[in-house]
């Protein structure tokens, strides 16, 4: 087991990676910029030691790649945990923890590479023999060669950025017209974006839900999966709210689809903790979209179903250790549901609220709550509005929905807007109590509620 670990990262992630090796008995070495330095959150207060790698603005410190390498290594620190957002899936920062002789926590840099363009990674997941949703075989060289395809495949139809992330450089299509004048928008948003202008195209999924299996591999070629999280409650391709498992796949999907999510997982020889991330049609088919080789956000879900510490195991692979246990022996008990509370203002178009959190406590009955915050803490401009993650783990859908809502009437949180209240409202939706929730469904509530 590694001695000493660099977080290469902030915030609510941060605090997780804390605790994870707290429990690991693992030194921990904390970033922090020049504003989280001054902020003193409680995590650093936690950390065996905190090294300022720059100024406030993420370009100036959490995006340094040669800075966080060096701290790490003027600090003895063997390995590094990327956590997720910043430089967690950058190949190049992956192979210069390596050249130094740093372990990274998460896949190697070859692999990173595979996934990381949406055309390659389409390739290497038909290699691996999952399904992927009909489009282009490759790049698409002009609108004509775009508008090719999309009458091969029939409309309506998706143009995306080959690097694309986070709804970036993605324009649906409806017919010839629409592809030919979006081509140019899409690669123009693309390039500024991601710094590449290339596109594919994809069919478009009508009613489309978004399916992800959280996998483990151990680099060696043994995978497992451990089920899968909904979560089609998205803005703008932006997620509010997962669960676990989906409401809407019986038990023989979740086992055929996990199996080749595991699979291709060994195929790949992956190391560590990885999503792959699919659209469920409304005929219950799943598409393979993209692999994200990080863990994610909503892991905790996951966590909460199936009794495994995916962030120890990140840590525990990277080590050198075997999976925690056979694909057998994963139990998927009961259901999970997260809330992702941000400090947005969700009656002026999710605008970002930073600023001072006066008060500031969420709890309820055996509710989990992961944050990095506390009564008195701000919440910075300089980076993303997660204030912390509201967790719910019961029997049932119902009962946790049930859990959510009286943890959000019992929430006592002054100082900034969050996206309580809108959340409050989706979880007593009666189309989410029902699980009739595409990816679609909430730019449409929000609509109809304005």
């Amino acid at each position: 087991m590694f001695k000493r670990l660099f977080v290469a990262n902030r915030g609510e992630v941060a605090a997780r990676i804390v605790r994870a090796c707290r429990e690991l008995q693992i030194e921990v070495v904390c970033a922090a910029s020049t504003a989280d330095l001054k902020a003193n959150f409680q995590y650093l207060q936690q950390a065996d030691q905190v090294v300022c790698i720059g100024g406030s603005a993420p370009s100036a410190s959490y995006l340094q790649l040669e800075q966080i390498v060096q701290a790490a290594k003027q600090t003895n620190c063997s390995a590094l945990h990327p956590g997720w957002g910043f430089l967690a899936e950058n190949s190049l920062f992956a192979a210069l923890c390596e050249q130094h002789g740093i372990s990274f926590i998460g896949p190697d840099a070859a692999t990173m590479d595979m996934m990381a363009l949406k055309v390659p990674a389409r390739a290497a997941a038909m290699a691996a023999g999952l399904p992927v949703v009909p489009g282009s075989e490759g790049l698409l060289d002009s609108p004509t060669d775009a508008i090719r395809v999309a009458n091969e495949v029939g409309y309506p139809v998706v143009l995306k950025a080959d690097a694309g992330g986070g709804g970036r450089g993605i324009r649906r299509c409806d017919n010839d017209g629409e592809v030919s004048k979006a081509f140019a928008d899409a690669a123009r948003e693309a390039e500024s974006a991601f710094g590449n202008a290339a596109l594919y195209l994809e069919k478009y999924i009508l009613g489309g839900r978004h399916i992800e299996f959280q996998v483990l591999g151990d680099g060696r070629g043994k995978a497992i999966h451990l089920g899968e999280r909904e979560c089609s409650i998205q803005r703008r391709h932006q997620k509010l709210l997962e669960e676990a498992p989906s409401p809407m796949l019986n038990s023989e999907q979740r086992a055929n689809y996990g199996e080749m999510s595991a699979r291709a997982t060994a195929h790949w020889n992956y190391s560590g903790a990885g999503t792959i991330e699919y659209l469920l049609d409304e005929d219950g088919s799943l598409y393979f979209l993209e692999m994200n080789t990080r863990l994610q956000v909503e892991h905790p879900v996951s966590e909460s179903i199936t009794g495994i510490d995916l962030m120890q195991q990140q840590i525990i692979i990277a080590a050198g250790g075997s999976l925690p246990c056979t694909q057998d022996e994963v139990q998927l008990n009961g259901h999970a549901i997260e809330l992702r509370v941000n400090a947005e203002d969700t009656d002026d178009d999710f605008r970002p609220t930073p600023g001072e959190l006066t008060k500031f406590k969420i709890n309820g009955n055996s509710i989990r709550f992961d944050t990095h915050l506390q009564a008195g803490d701000s919440v910075s401009p300089f980076y993303d509005s997660l204030l912390g993650k509201v967790i719910a783990h019961a029997n049932t859908r119902e009962q946790c929905i049930d859990m959510l809502v009286a943890a959000i009437d019992d929430a006592d949180v002054e100082g900034v807007p969050t996206t309580l209240g809108l959340q409050r409202n989706i979880l007593l939706n009666d189309d989410f109590k029902n699980a009739r929730c595409d990816t679609l469904w909430l730019e449409s509530f929000l609509g109809g509620n304005k």
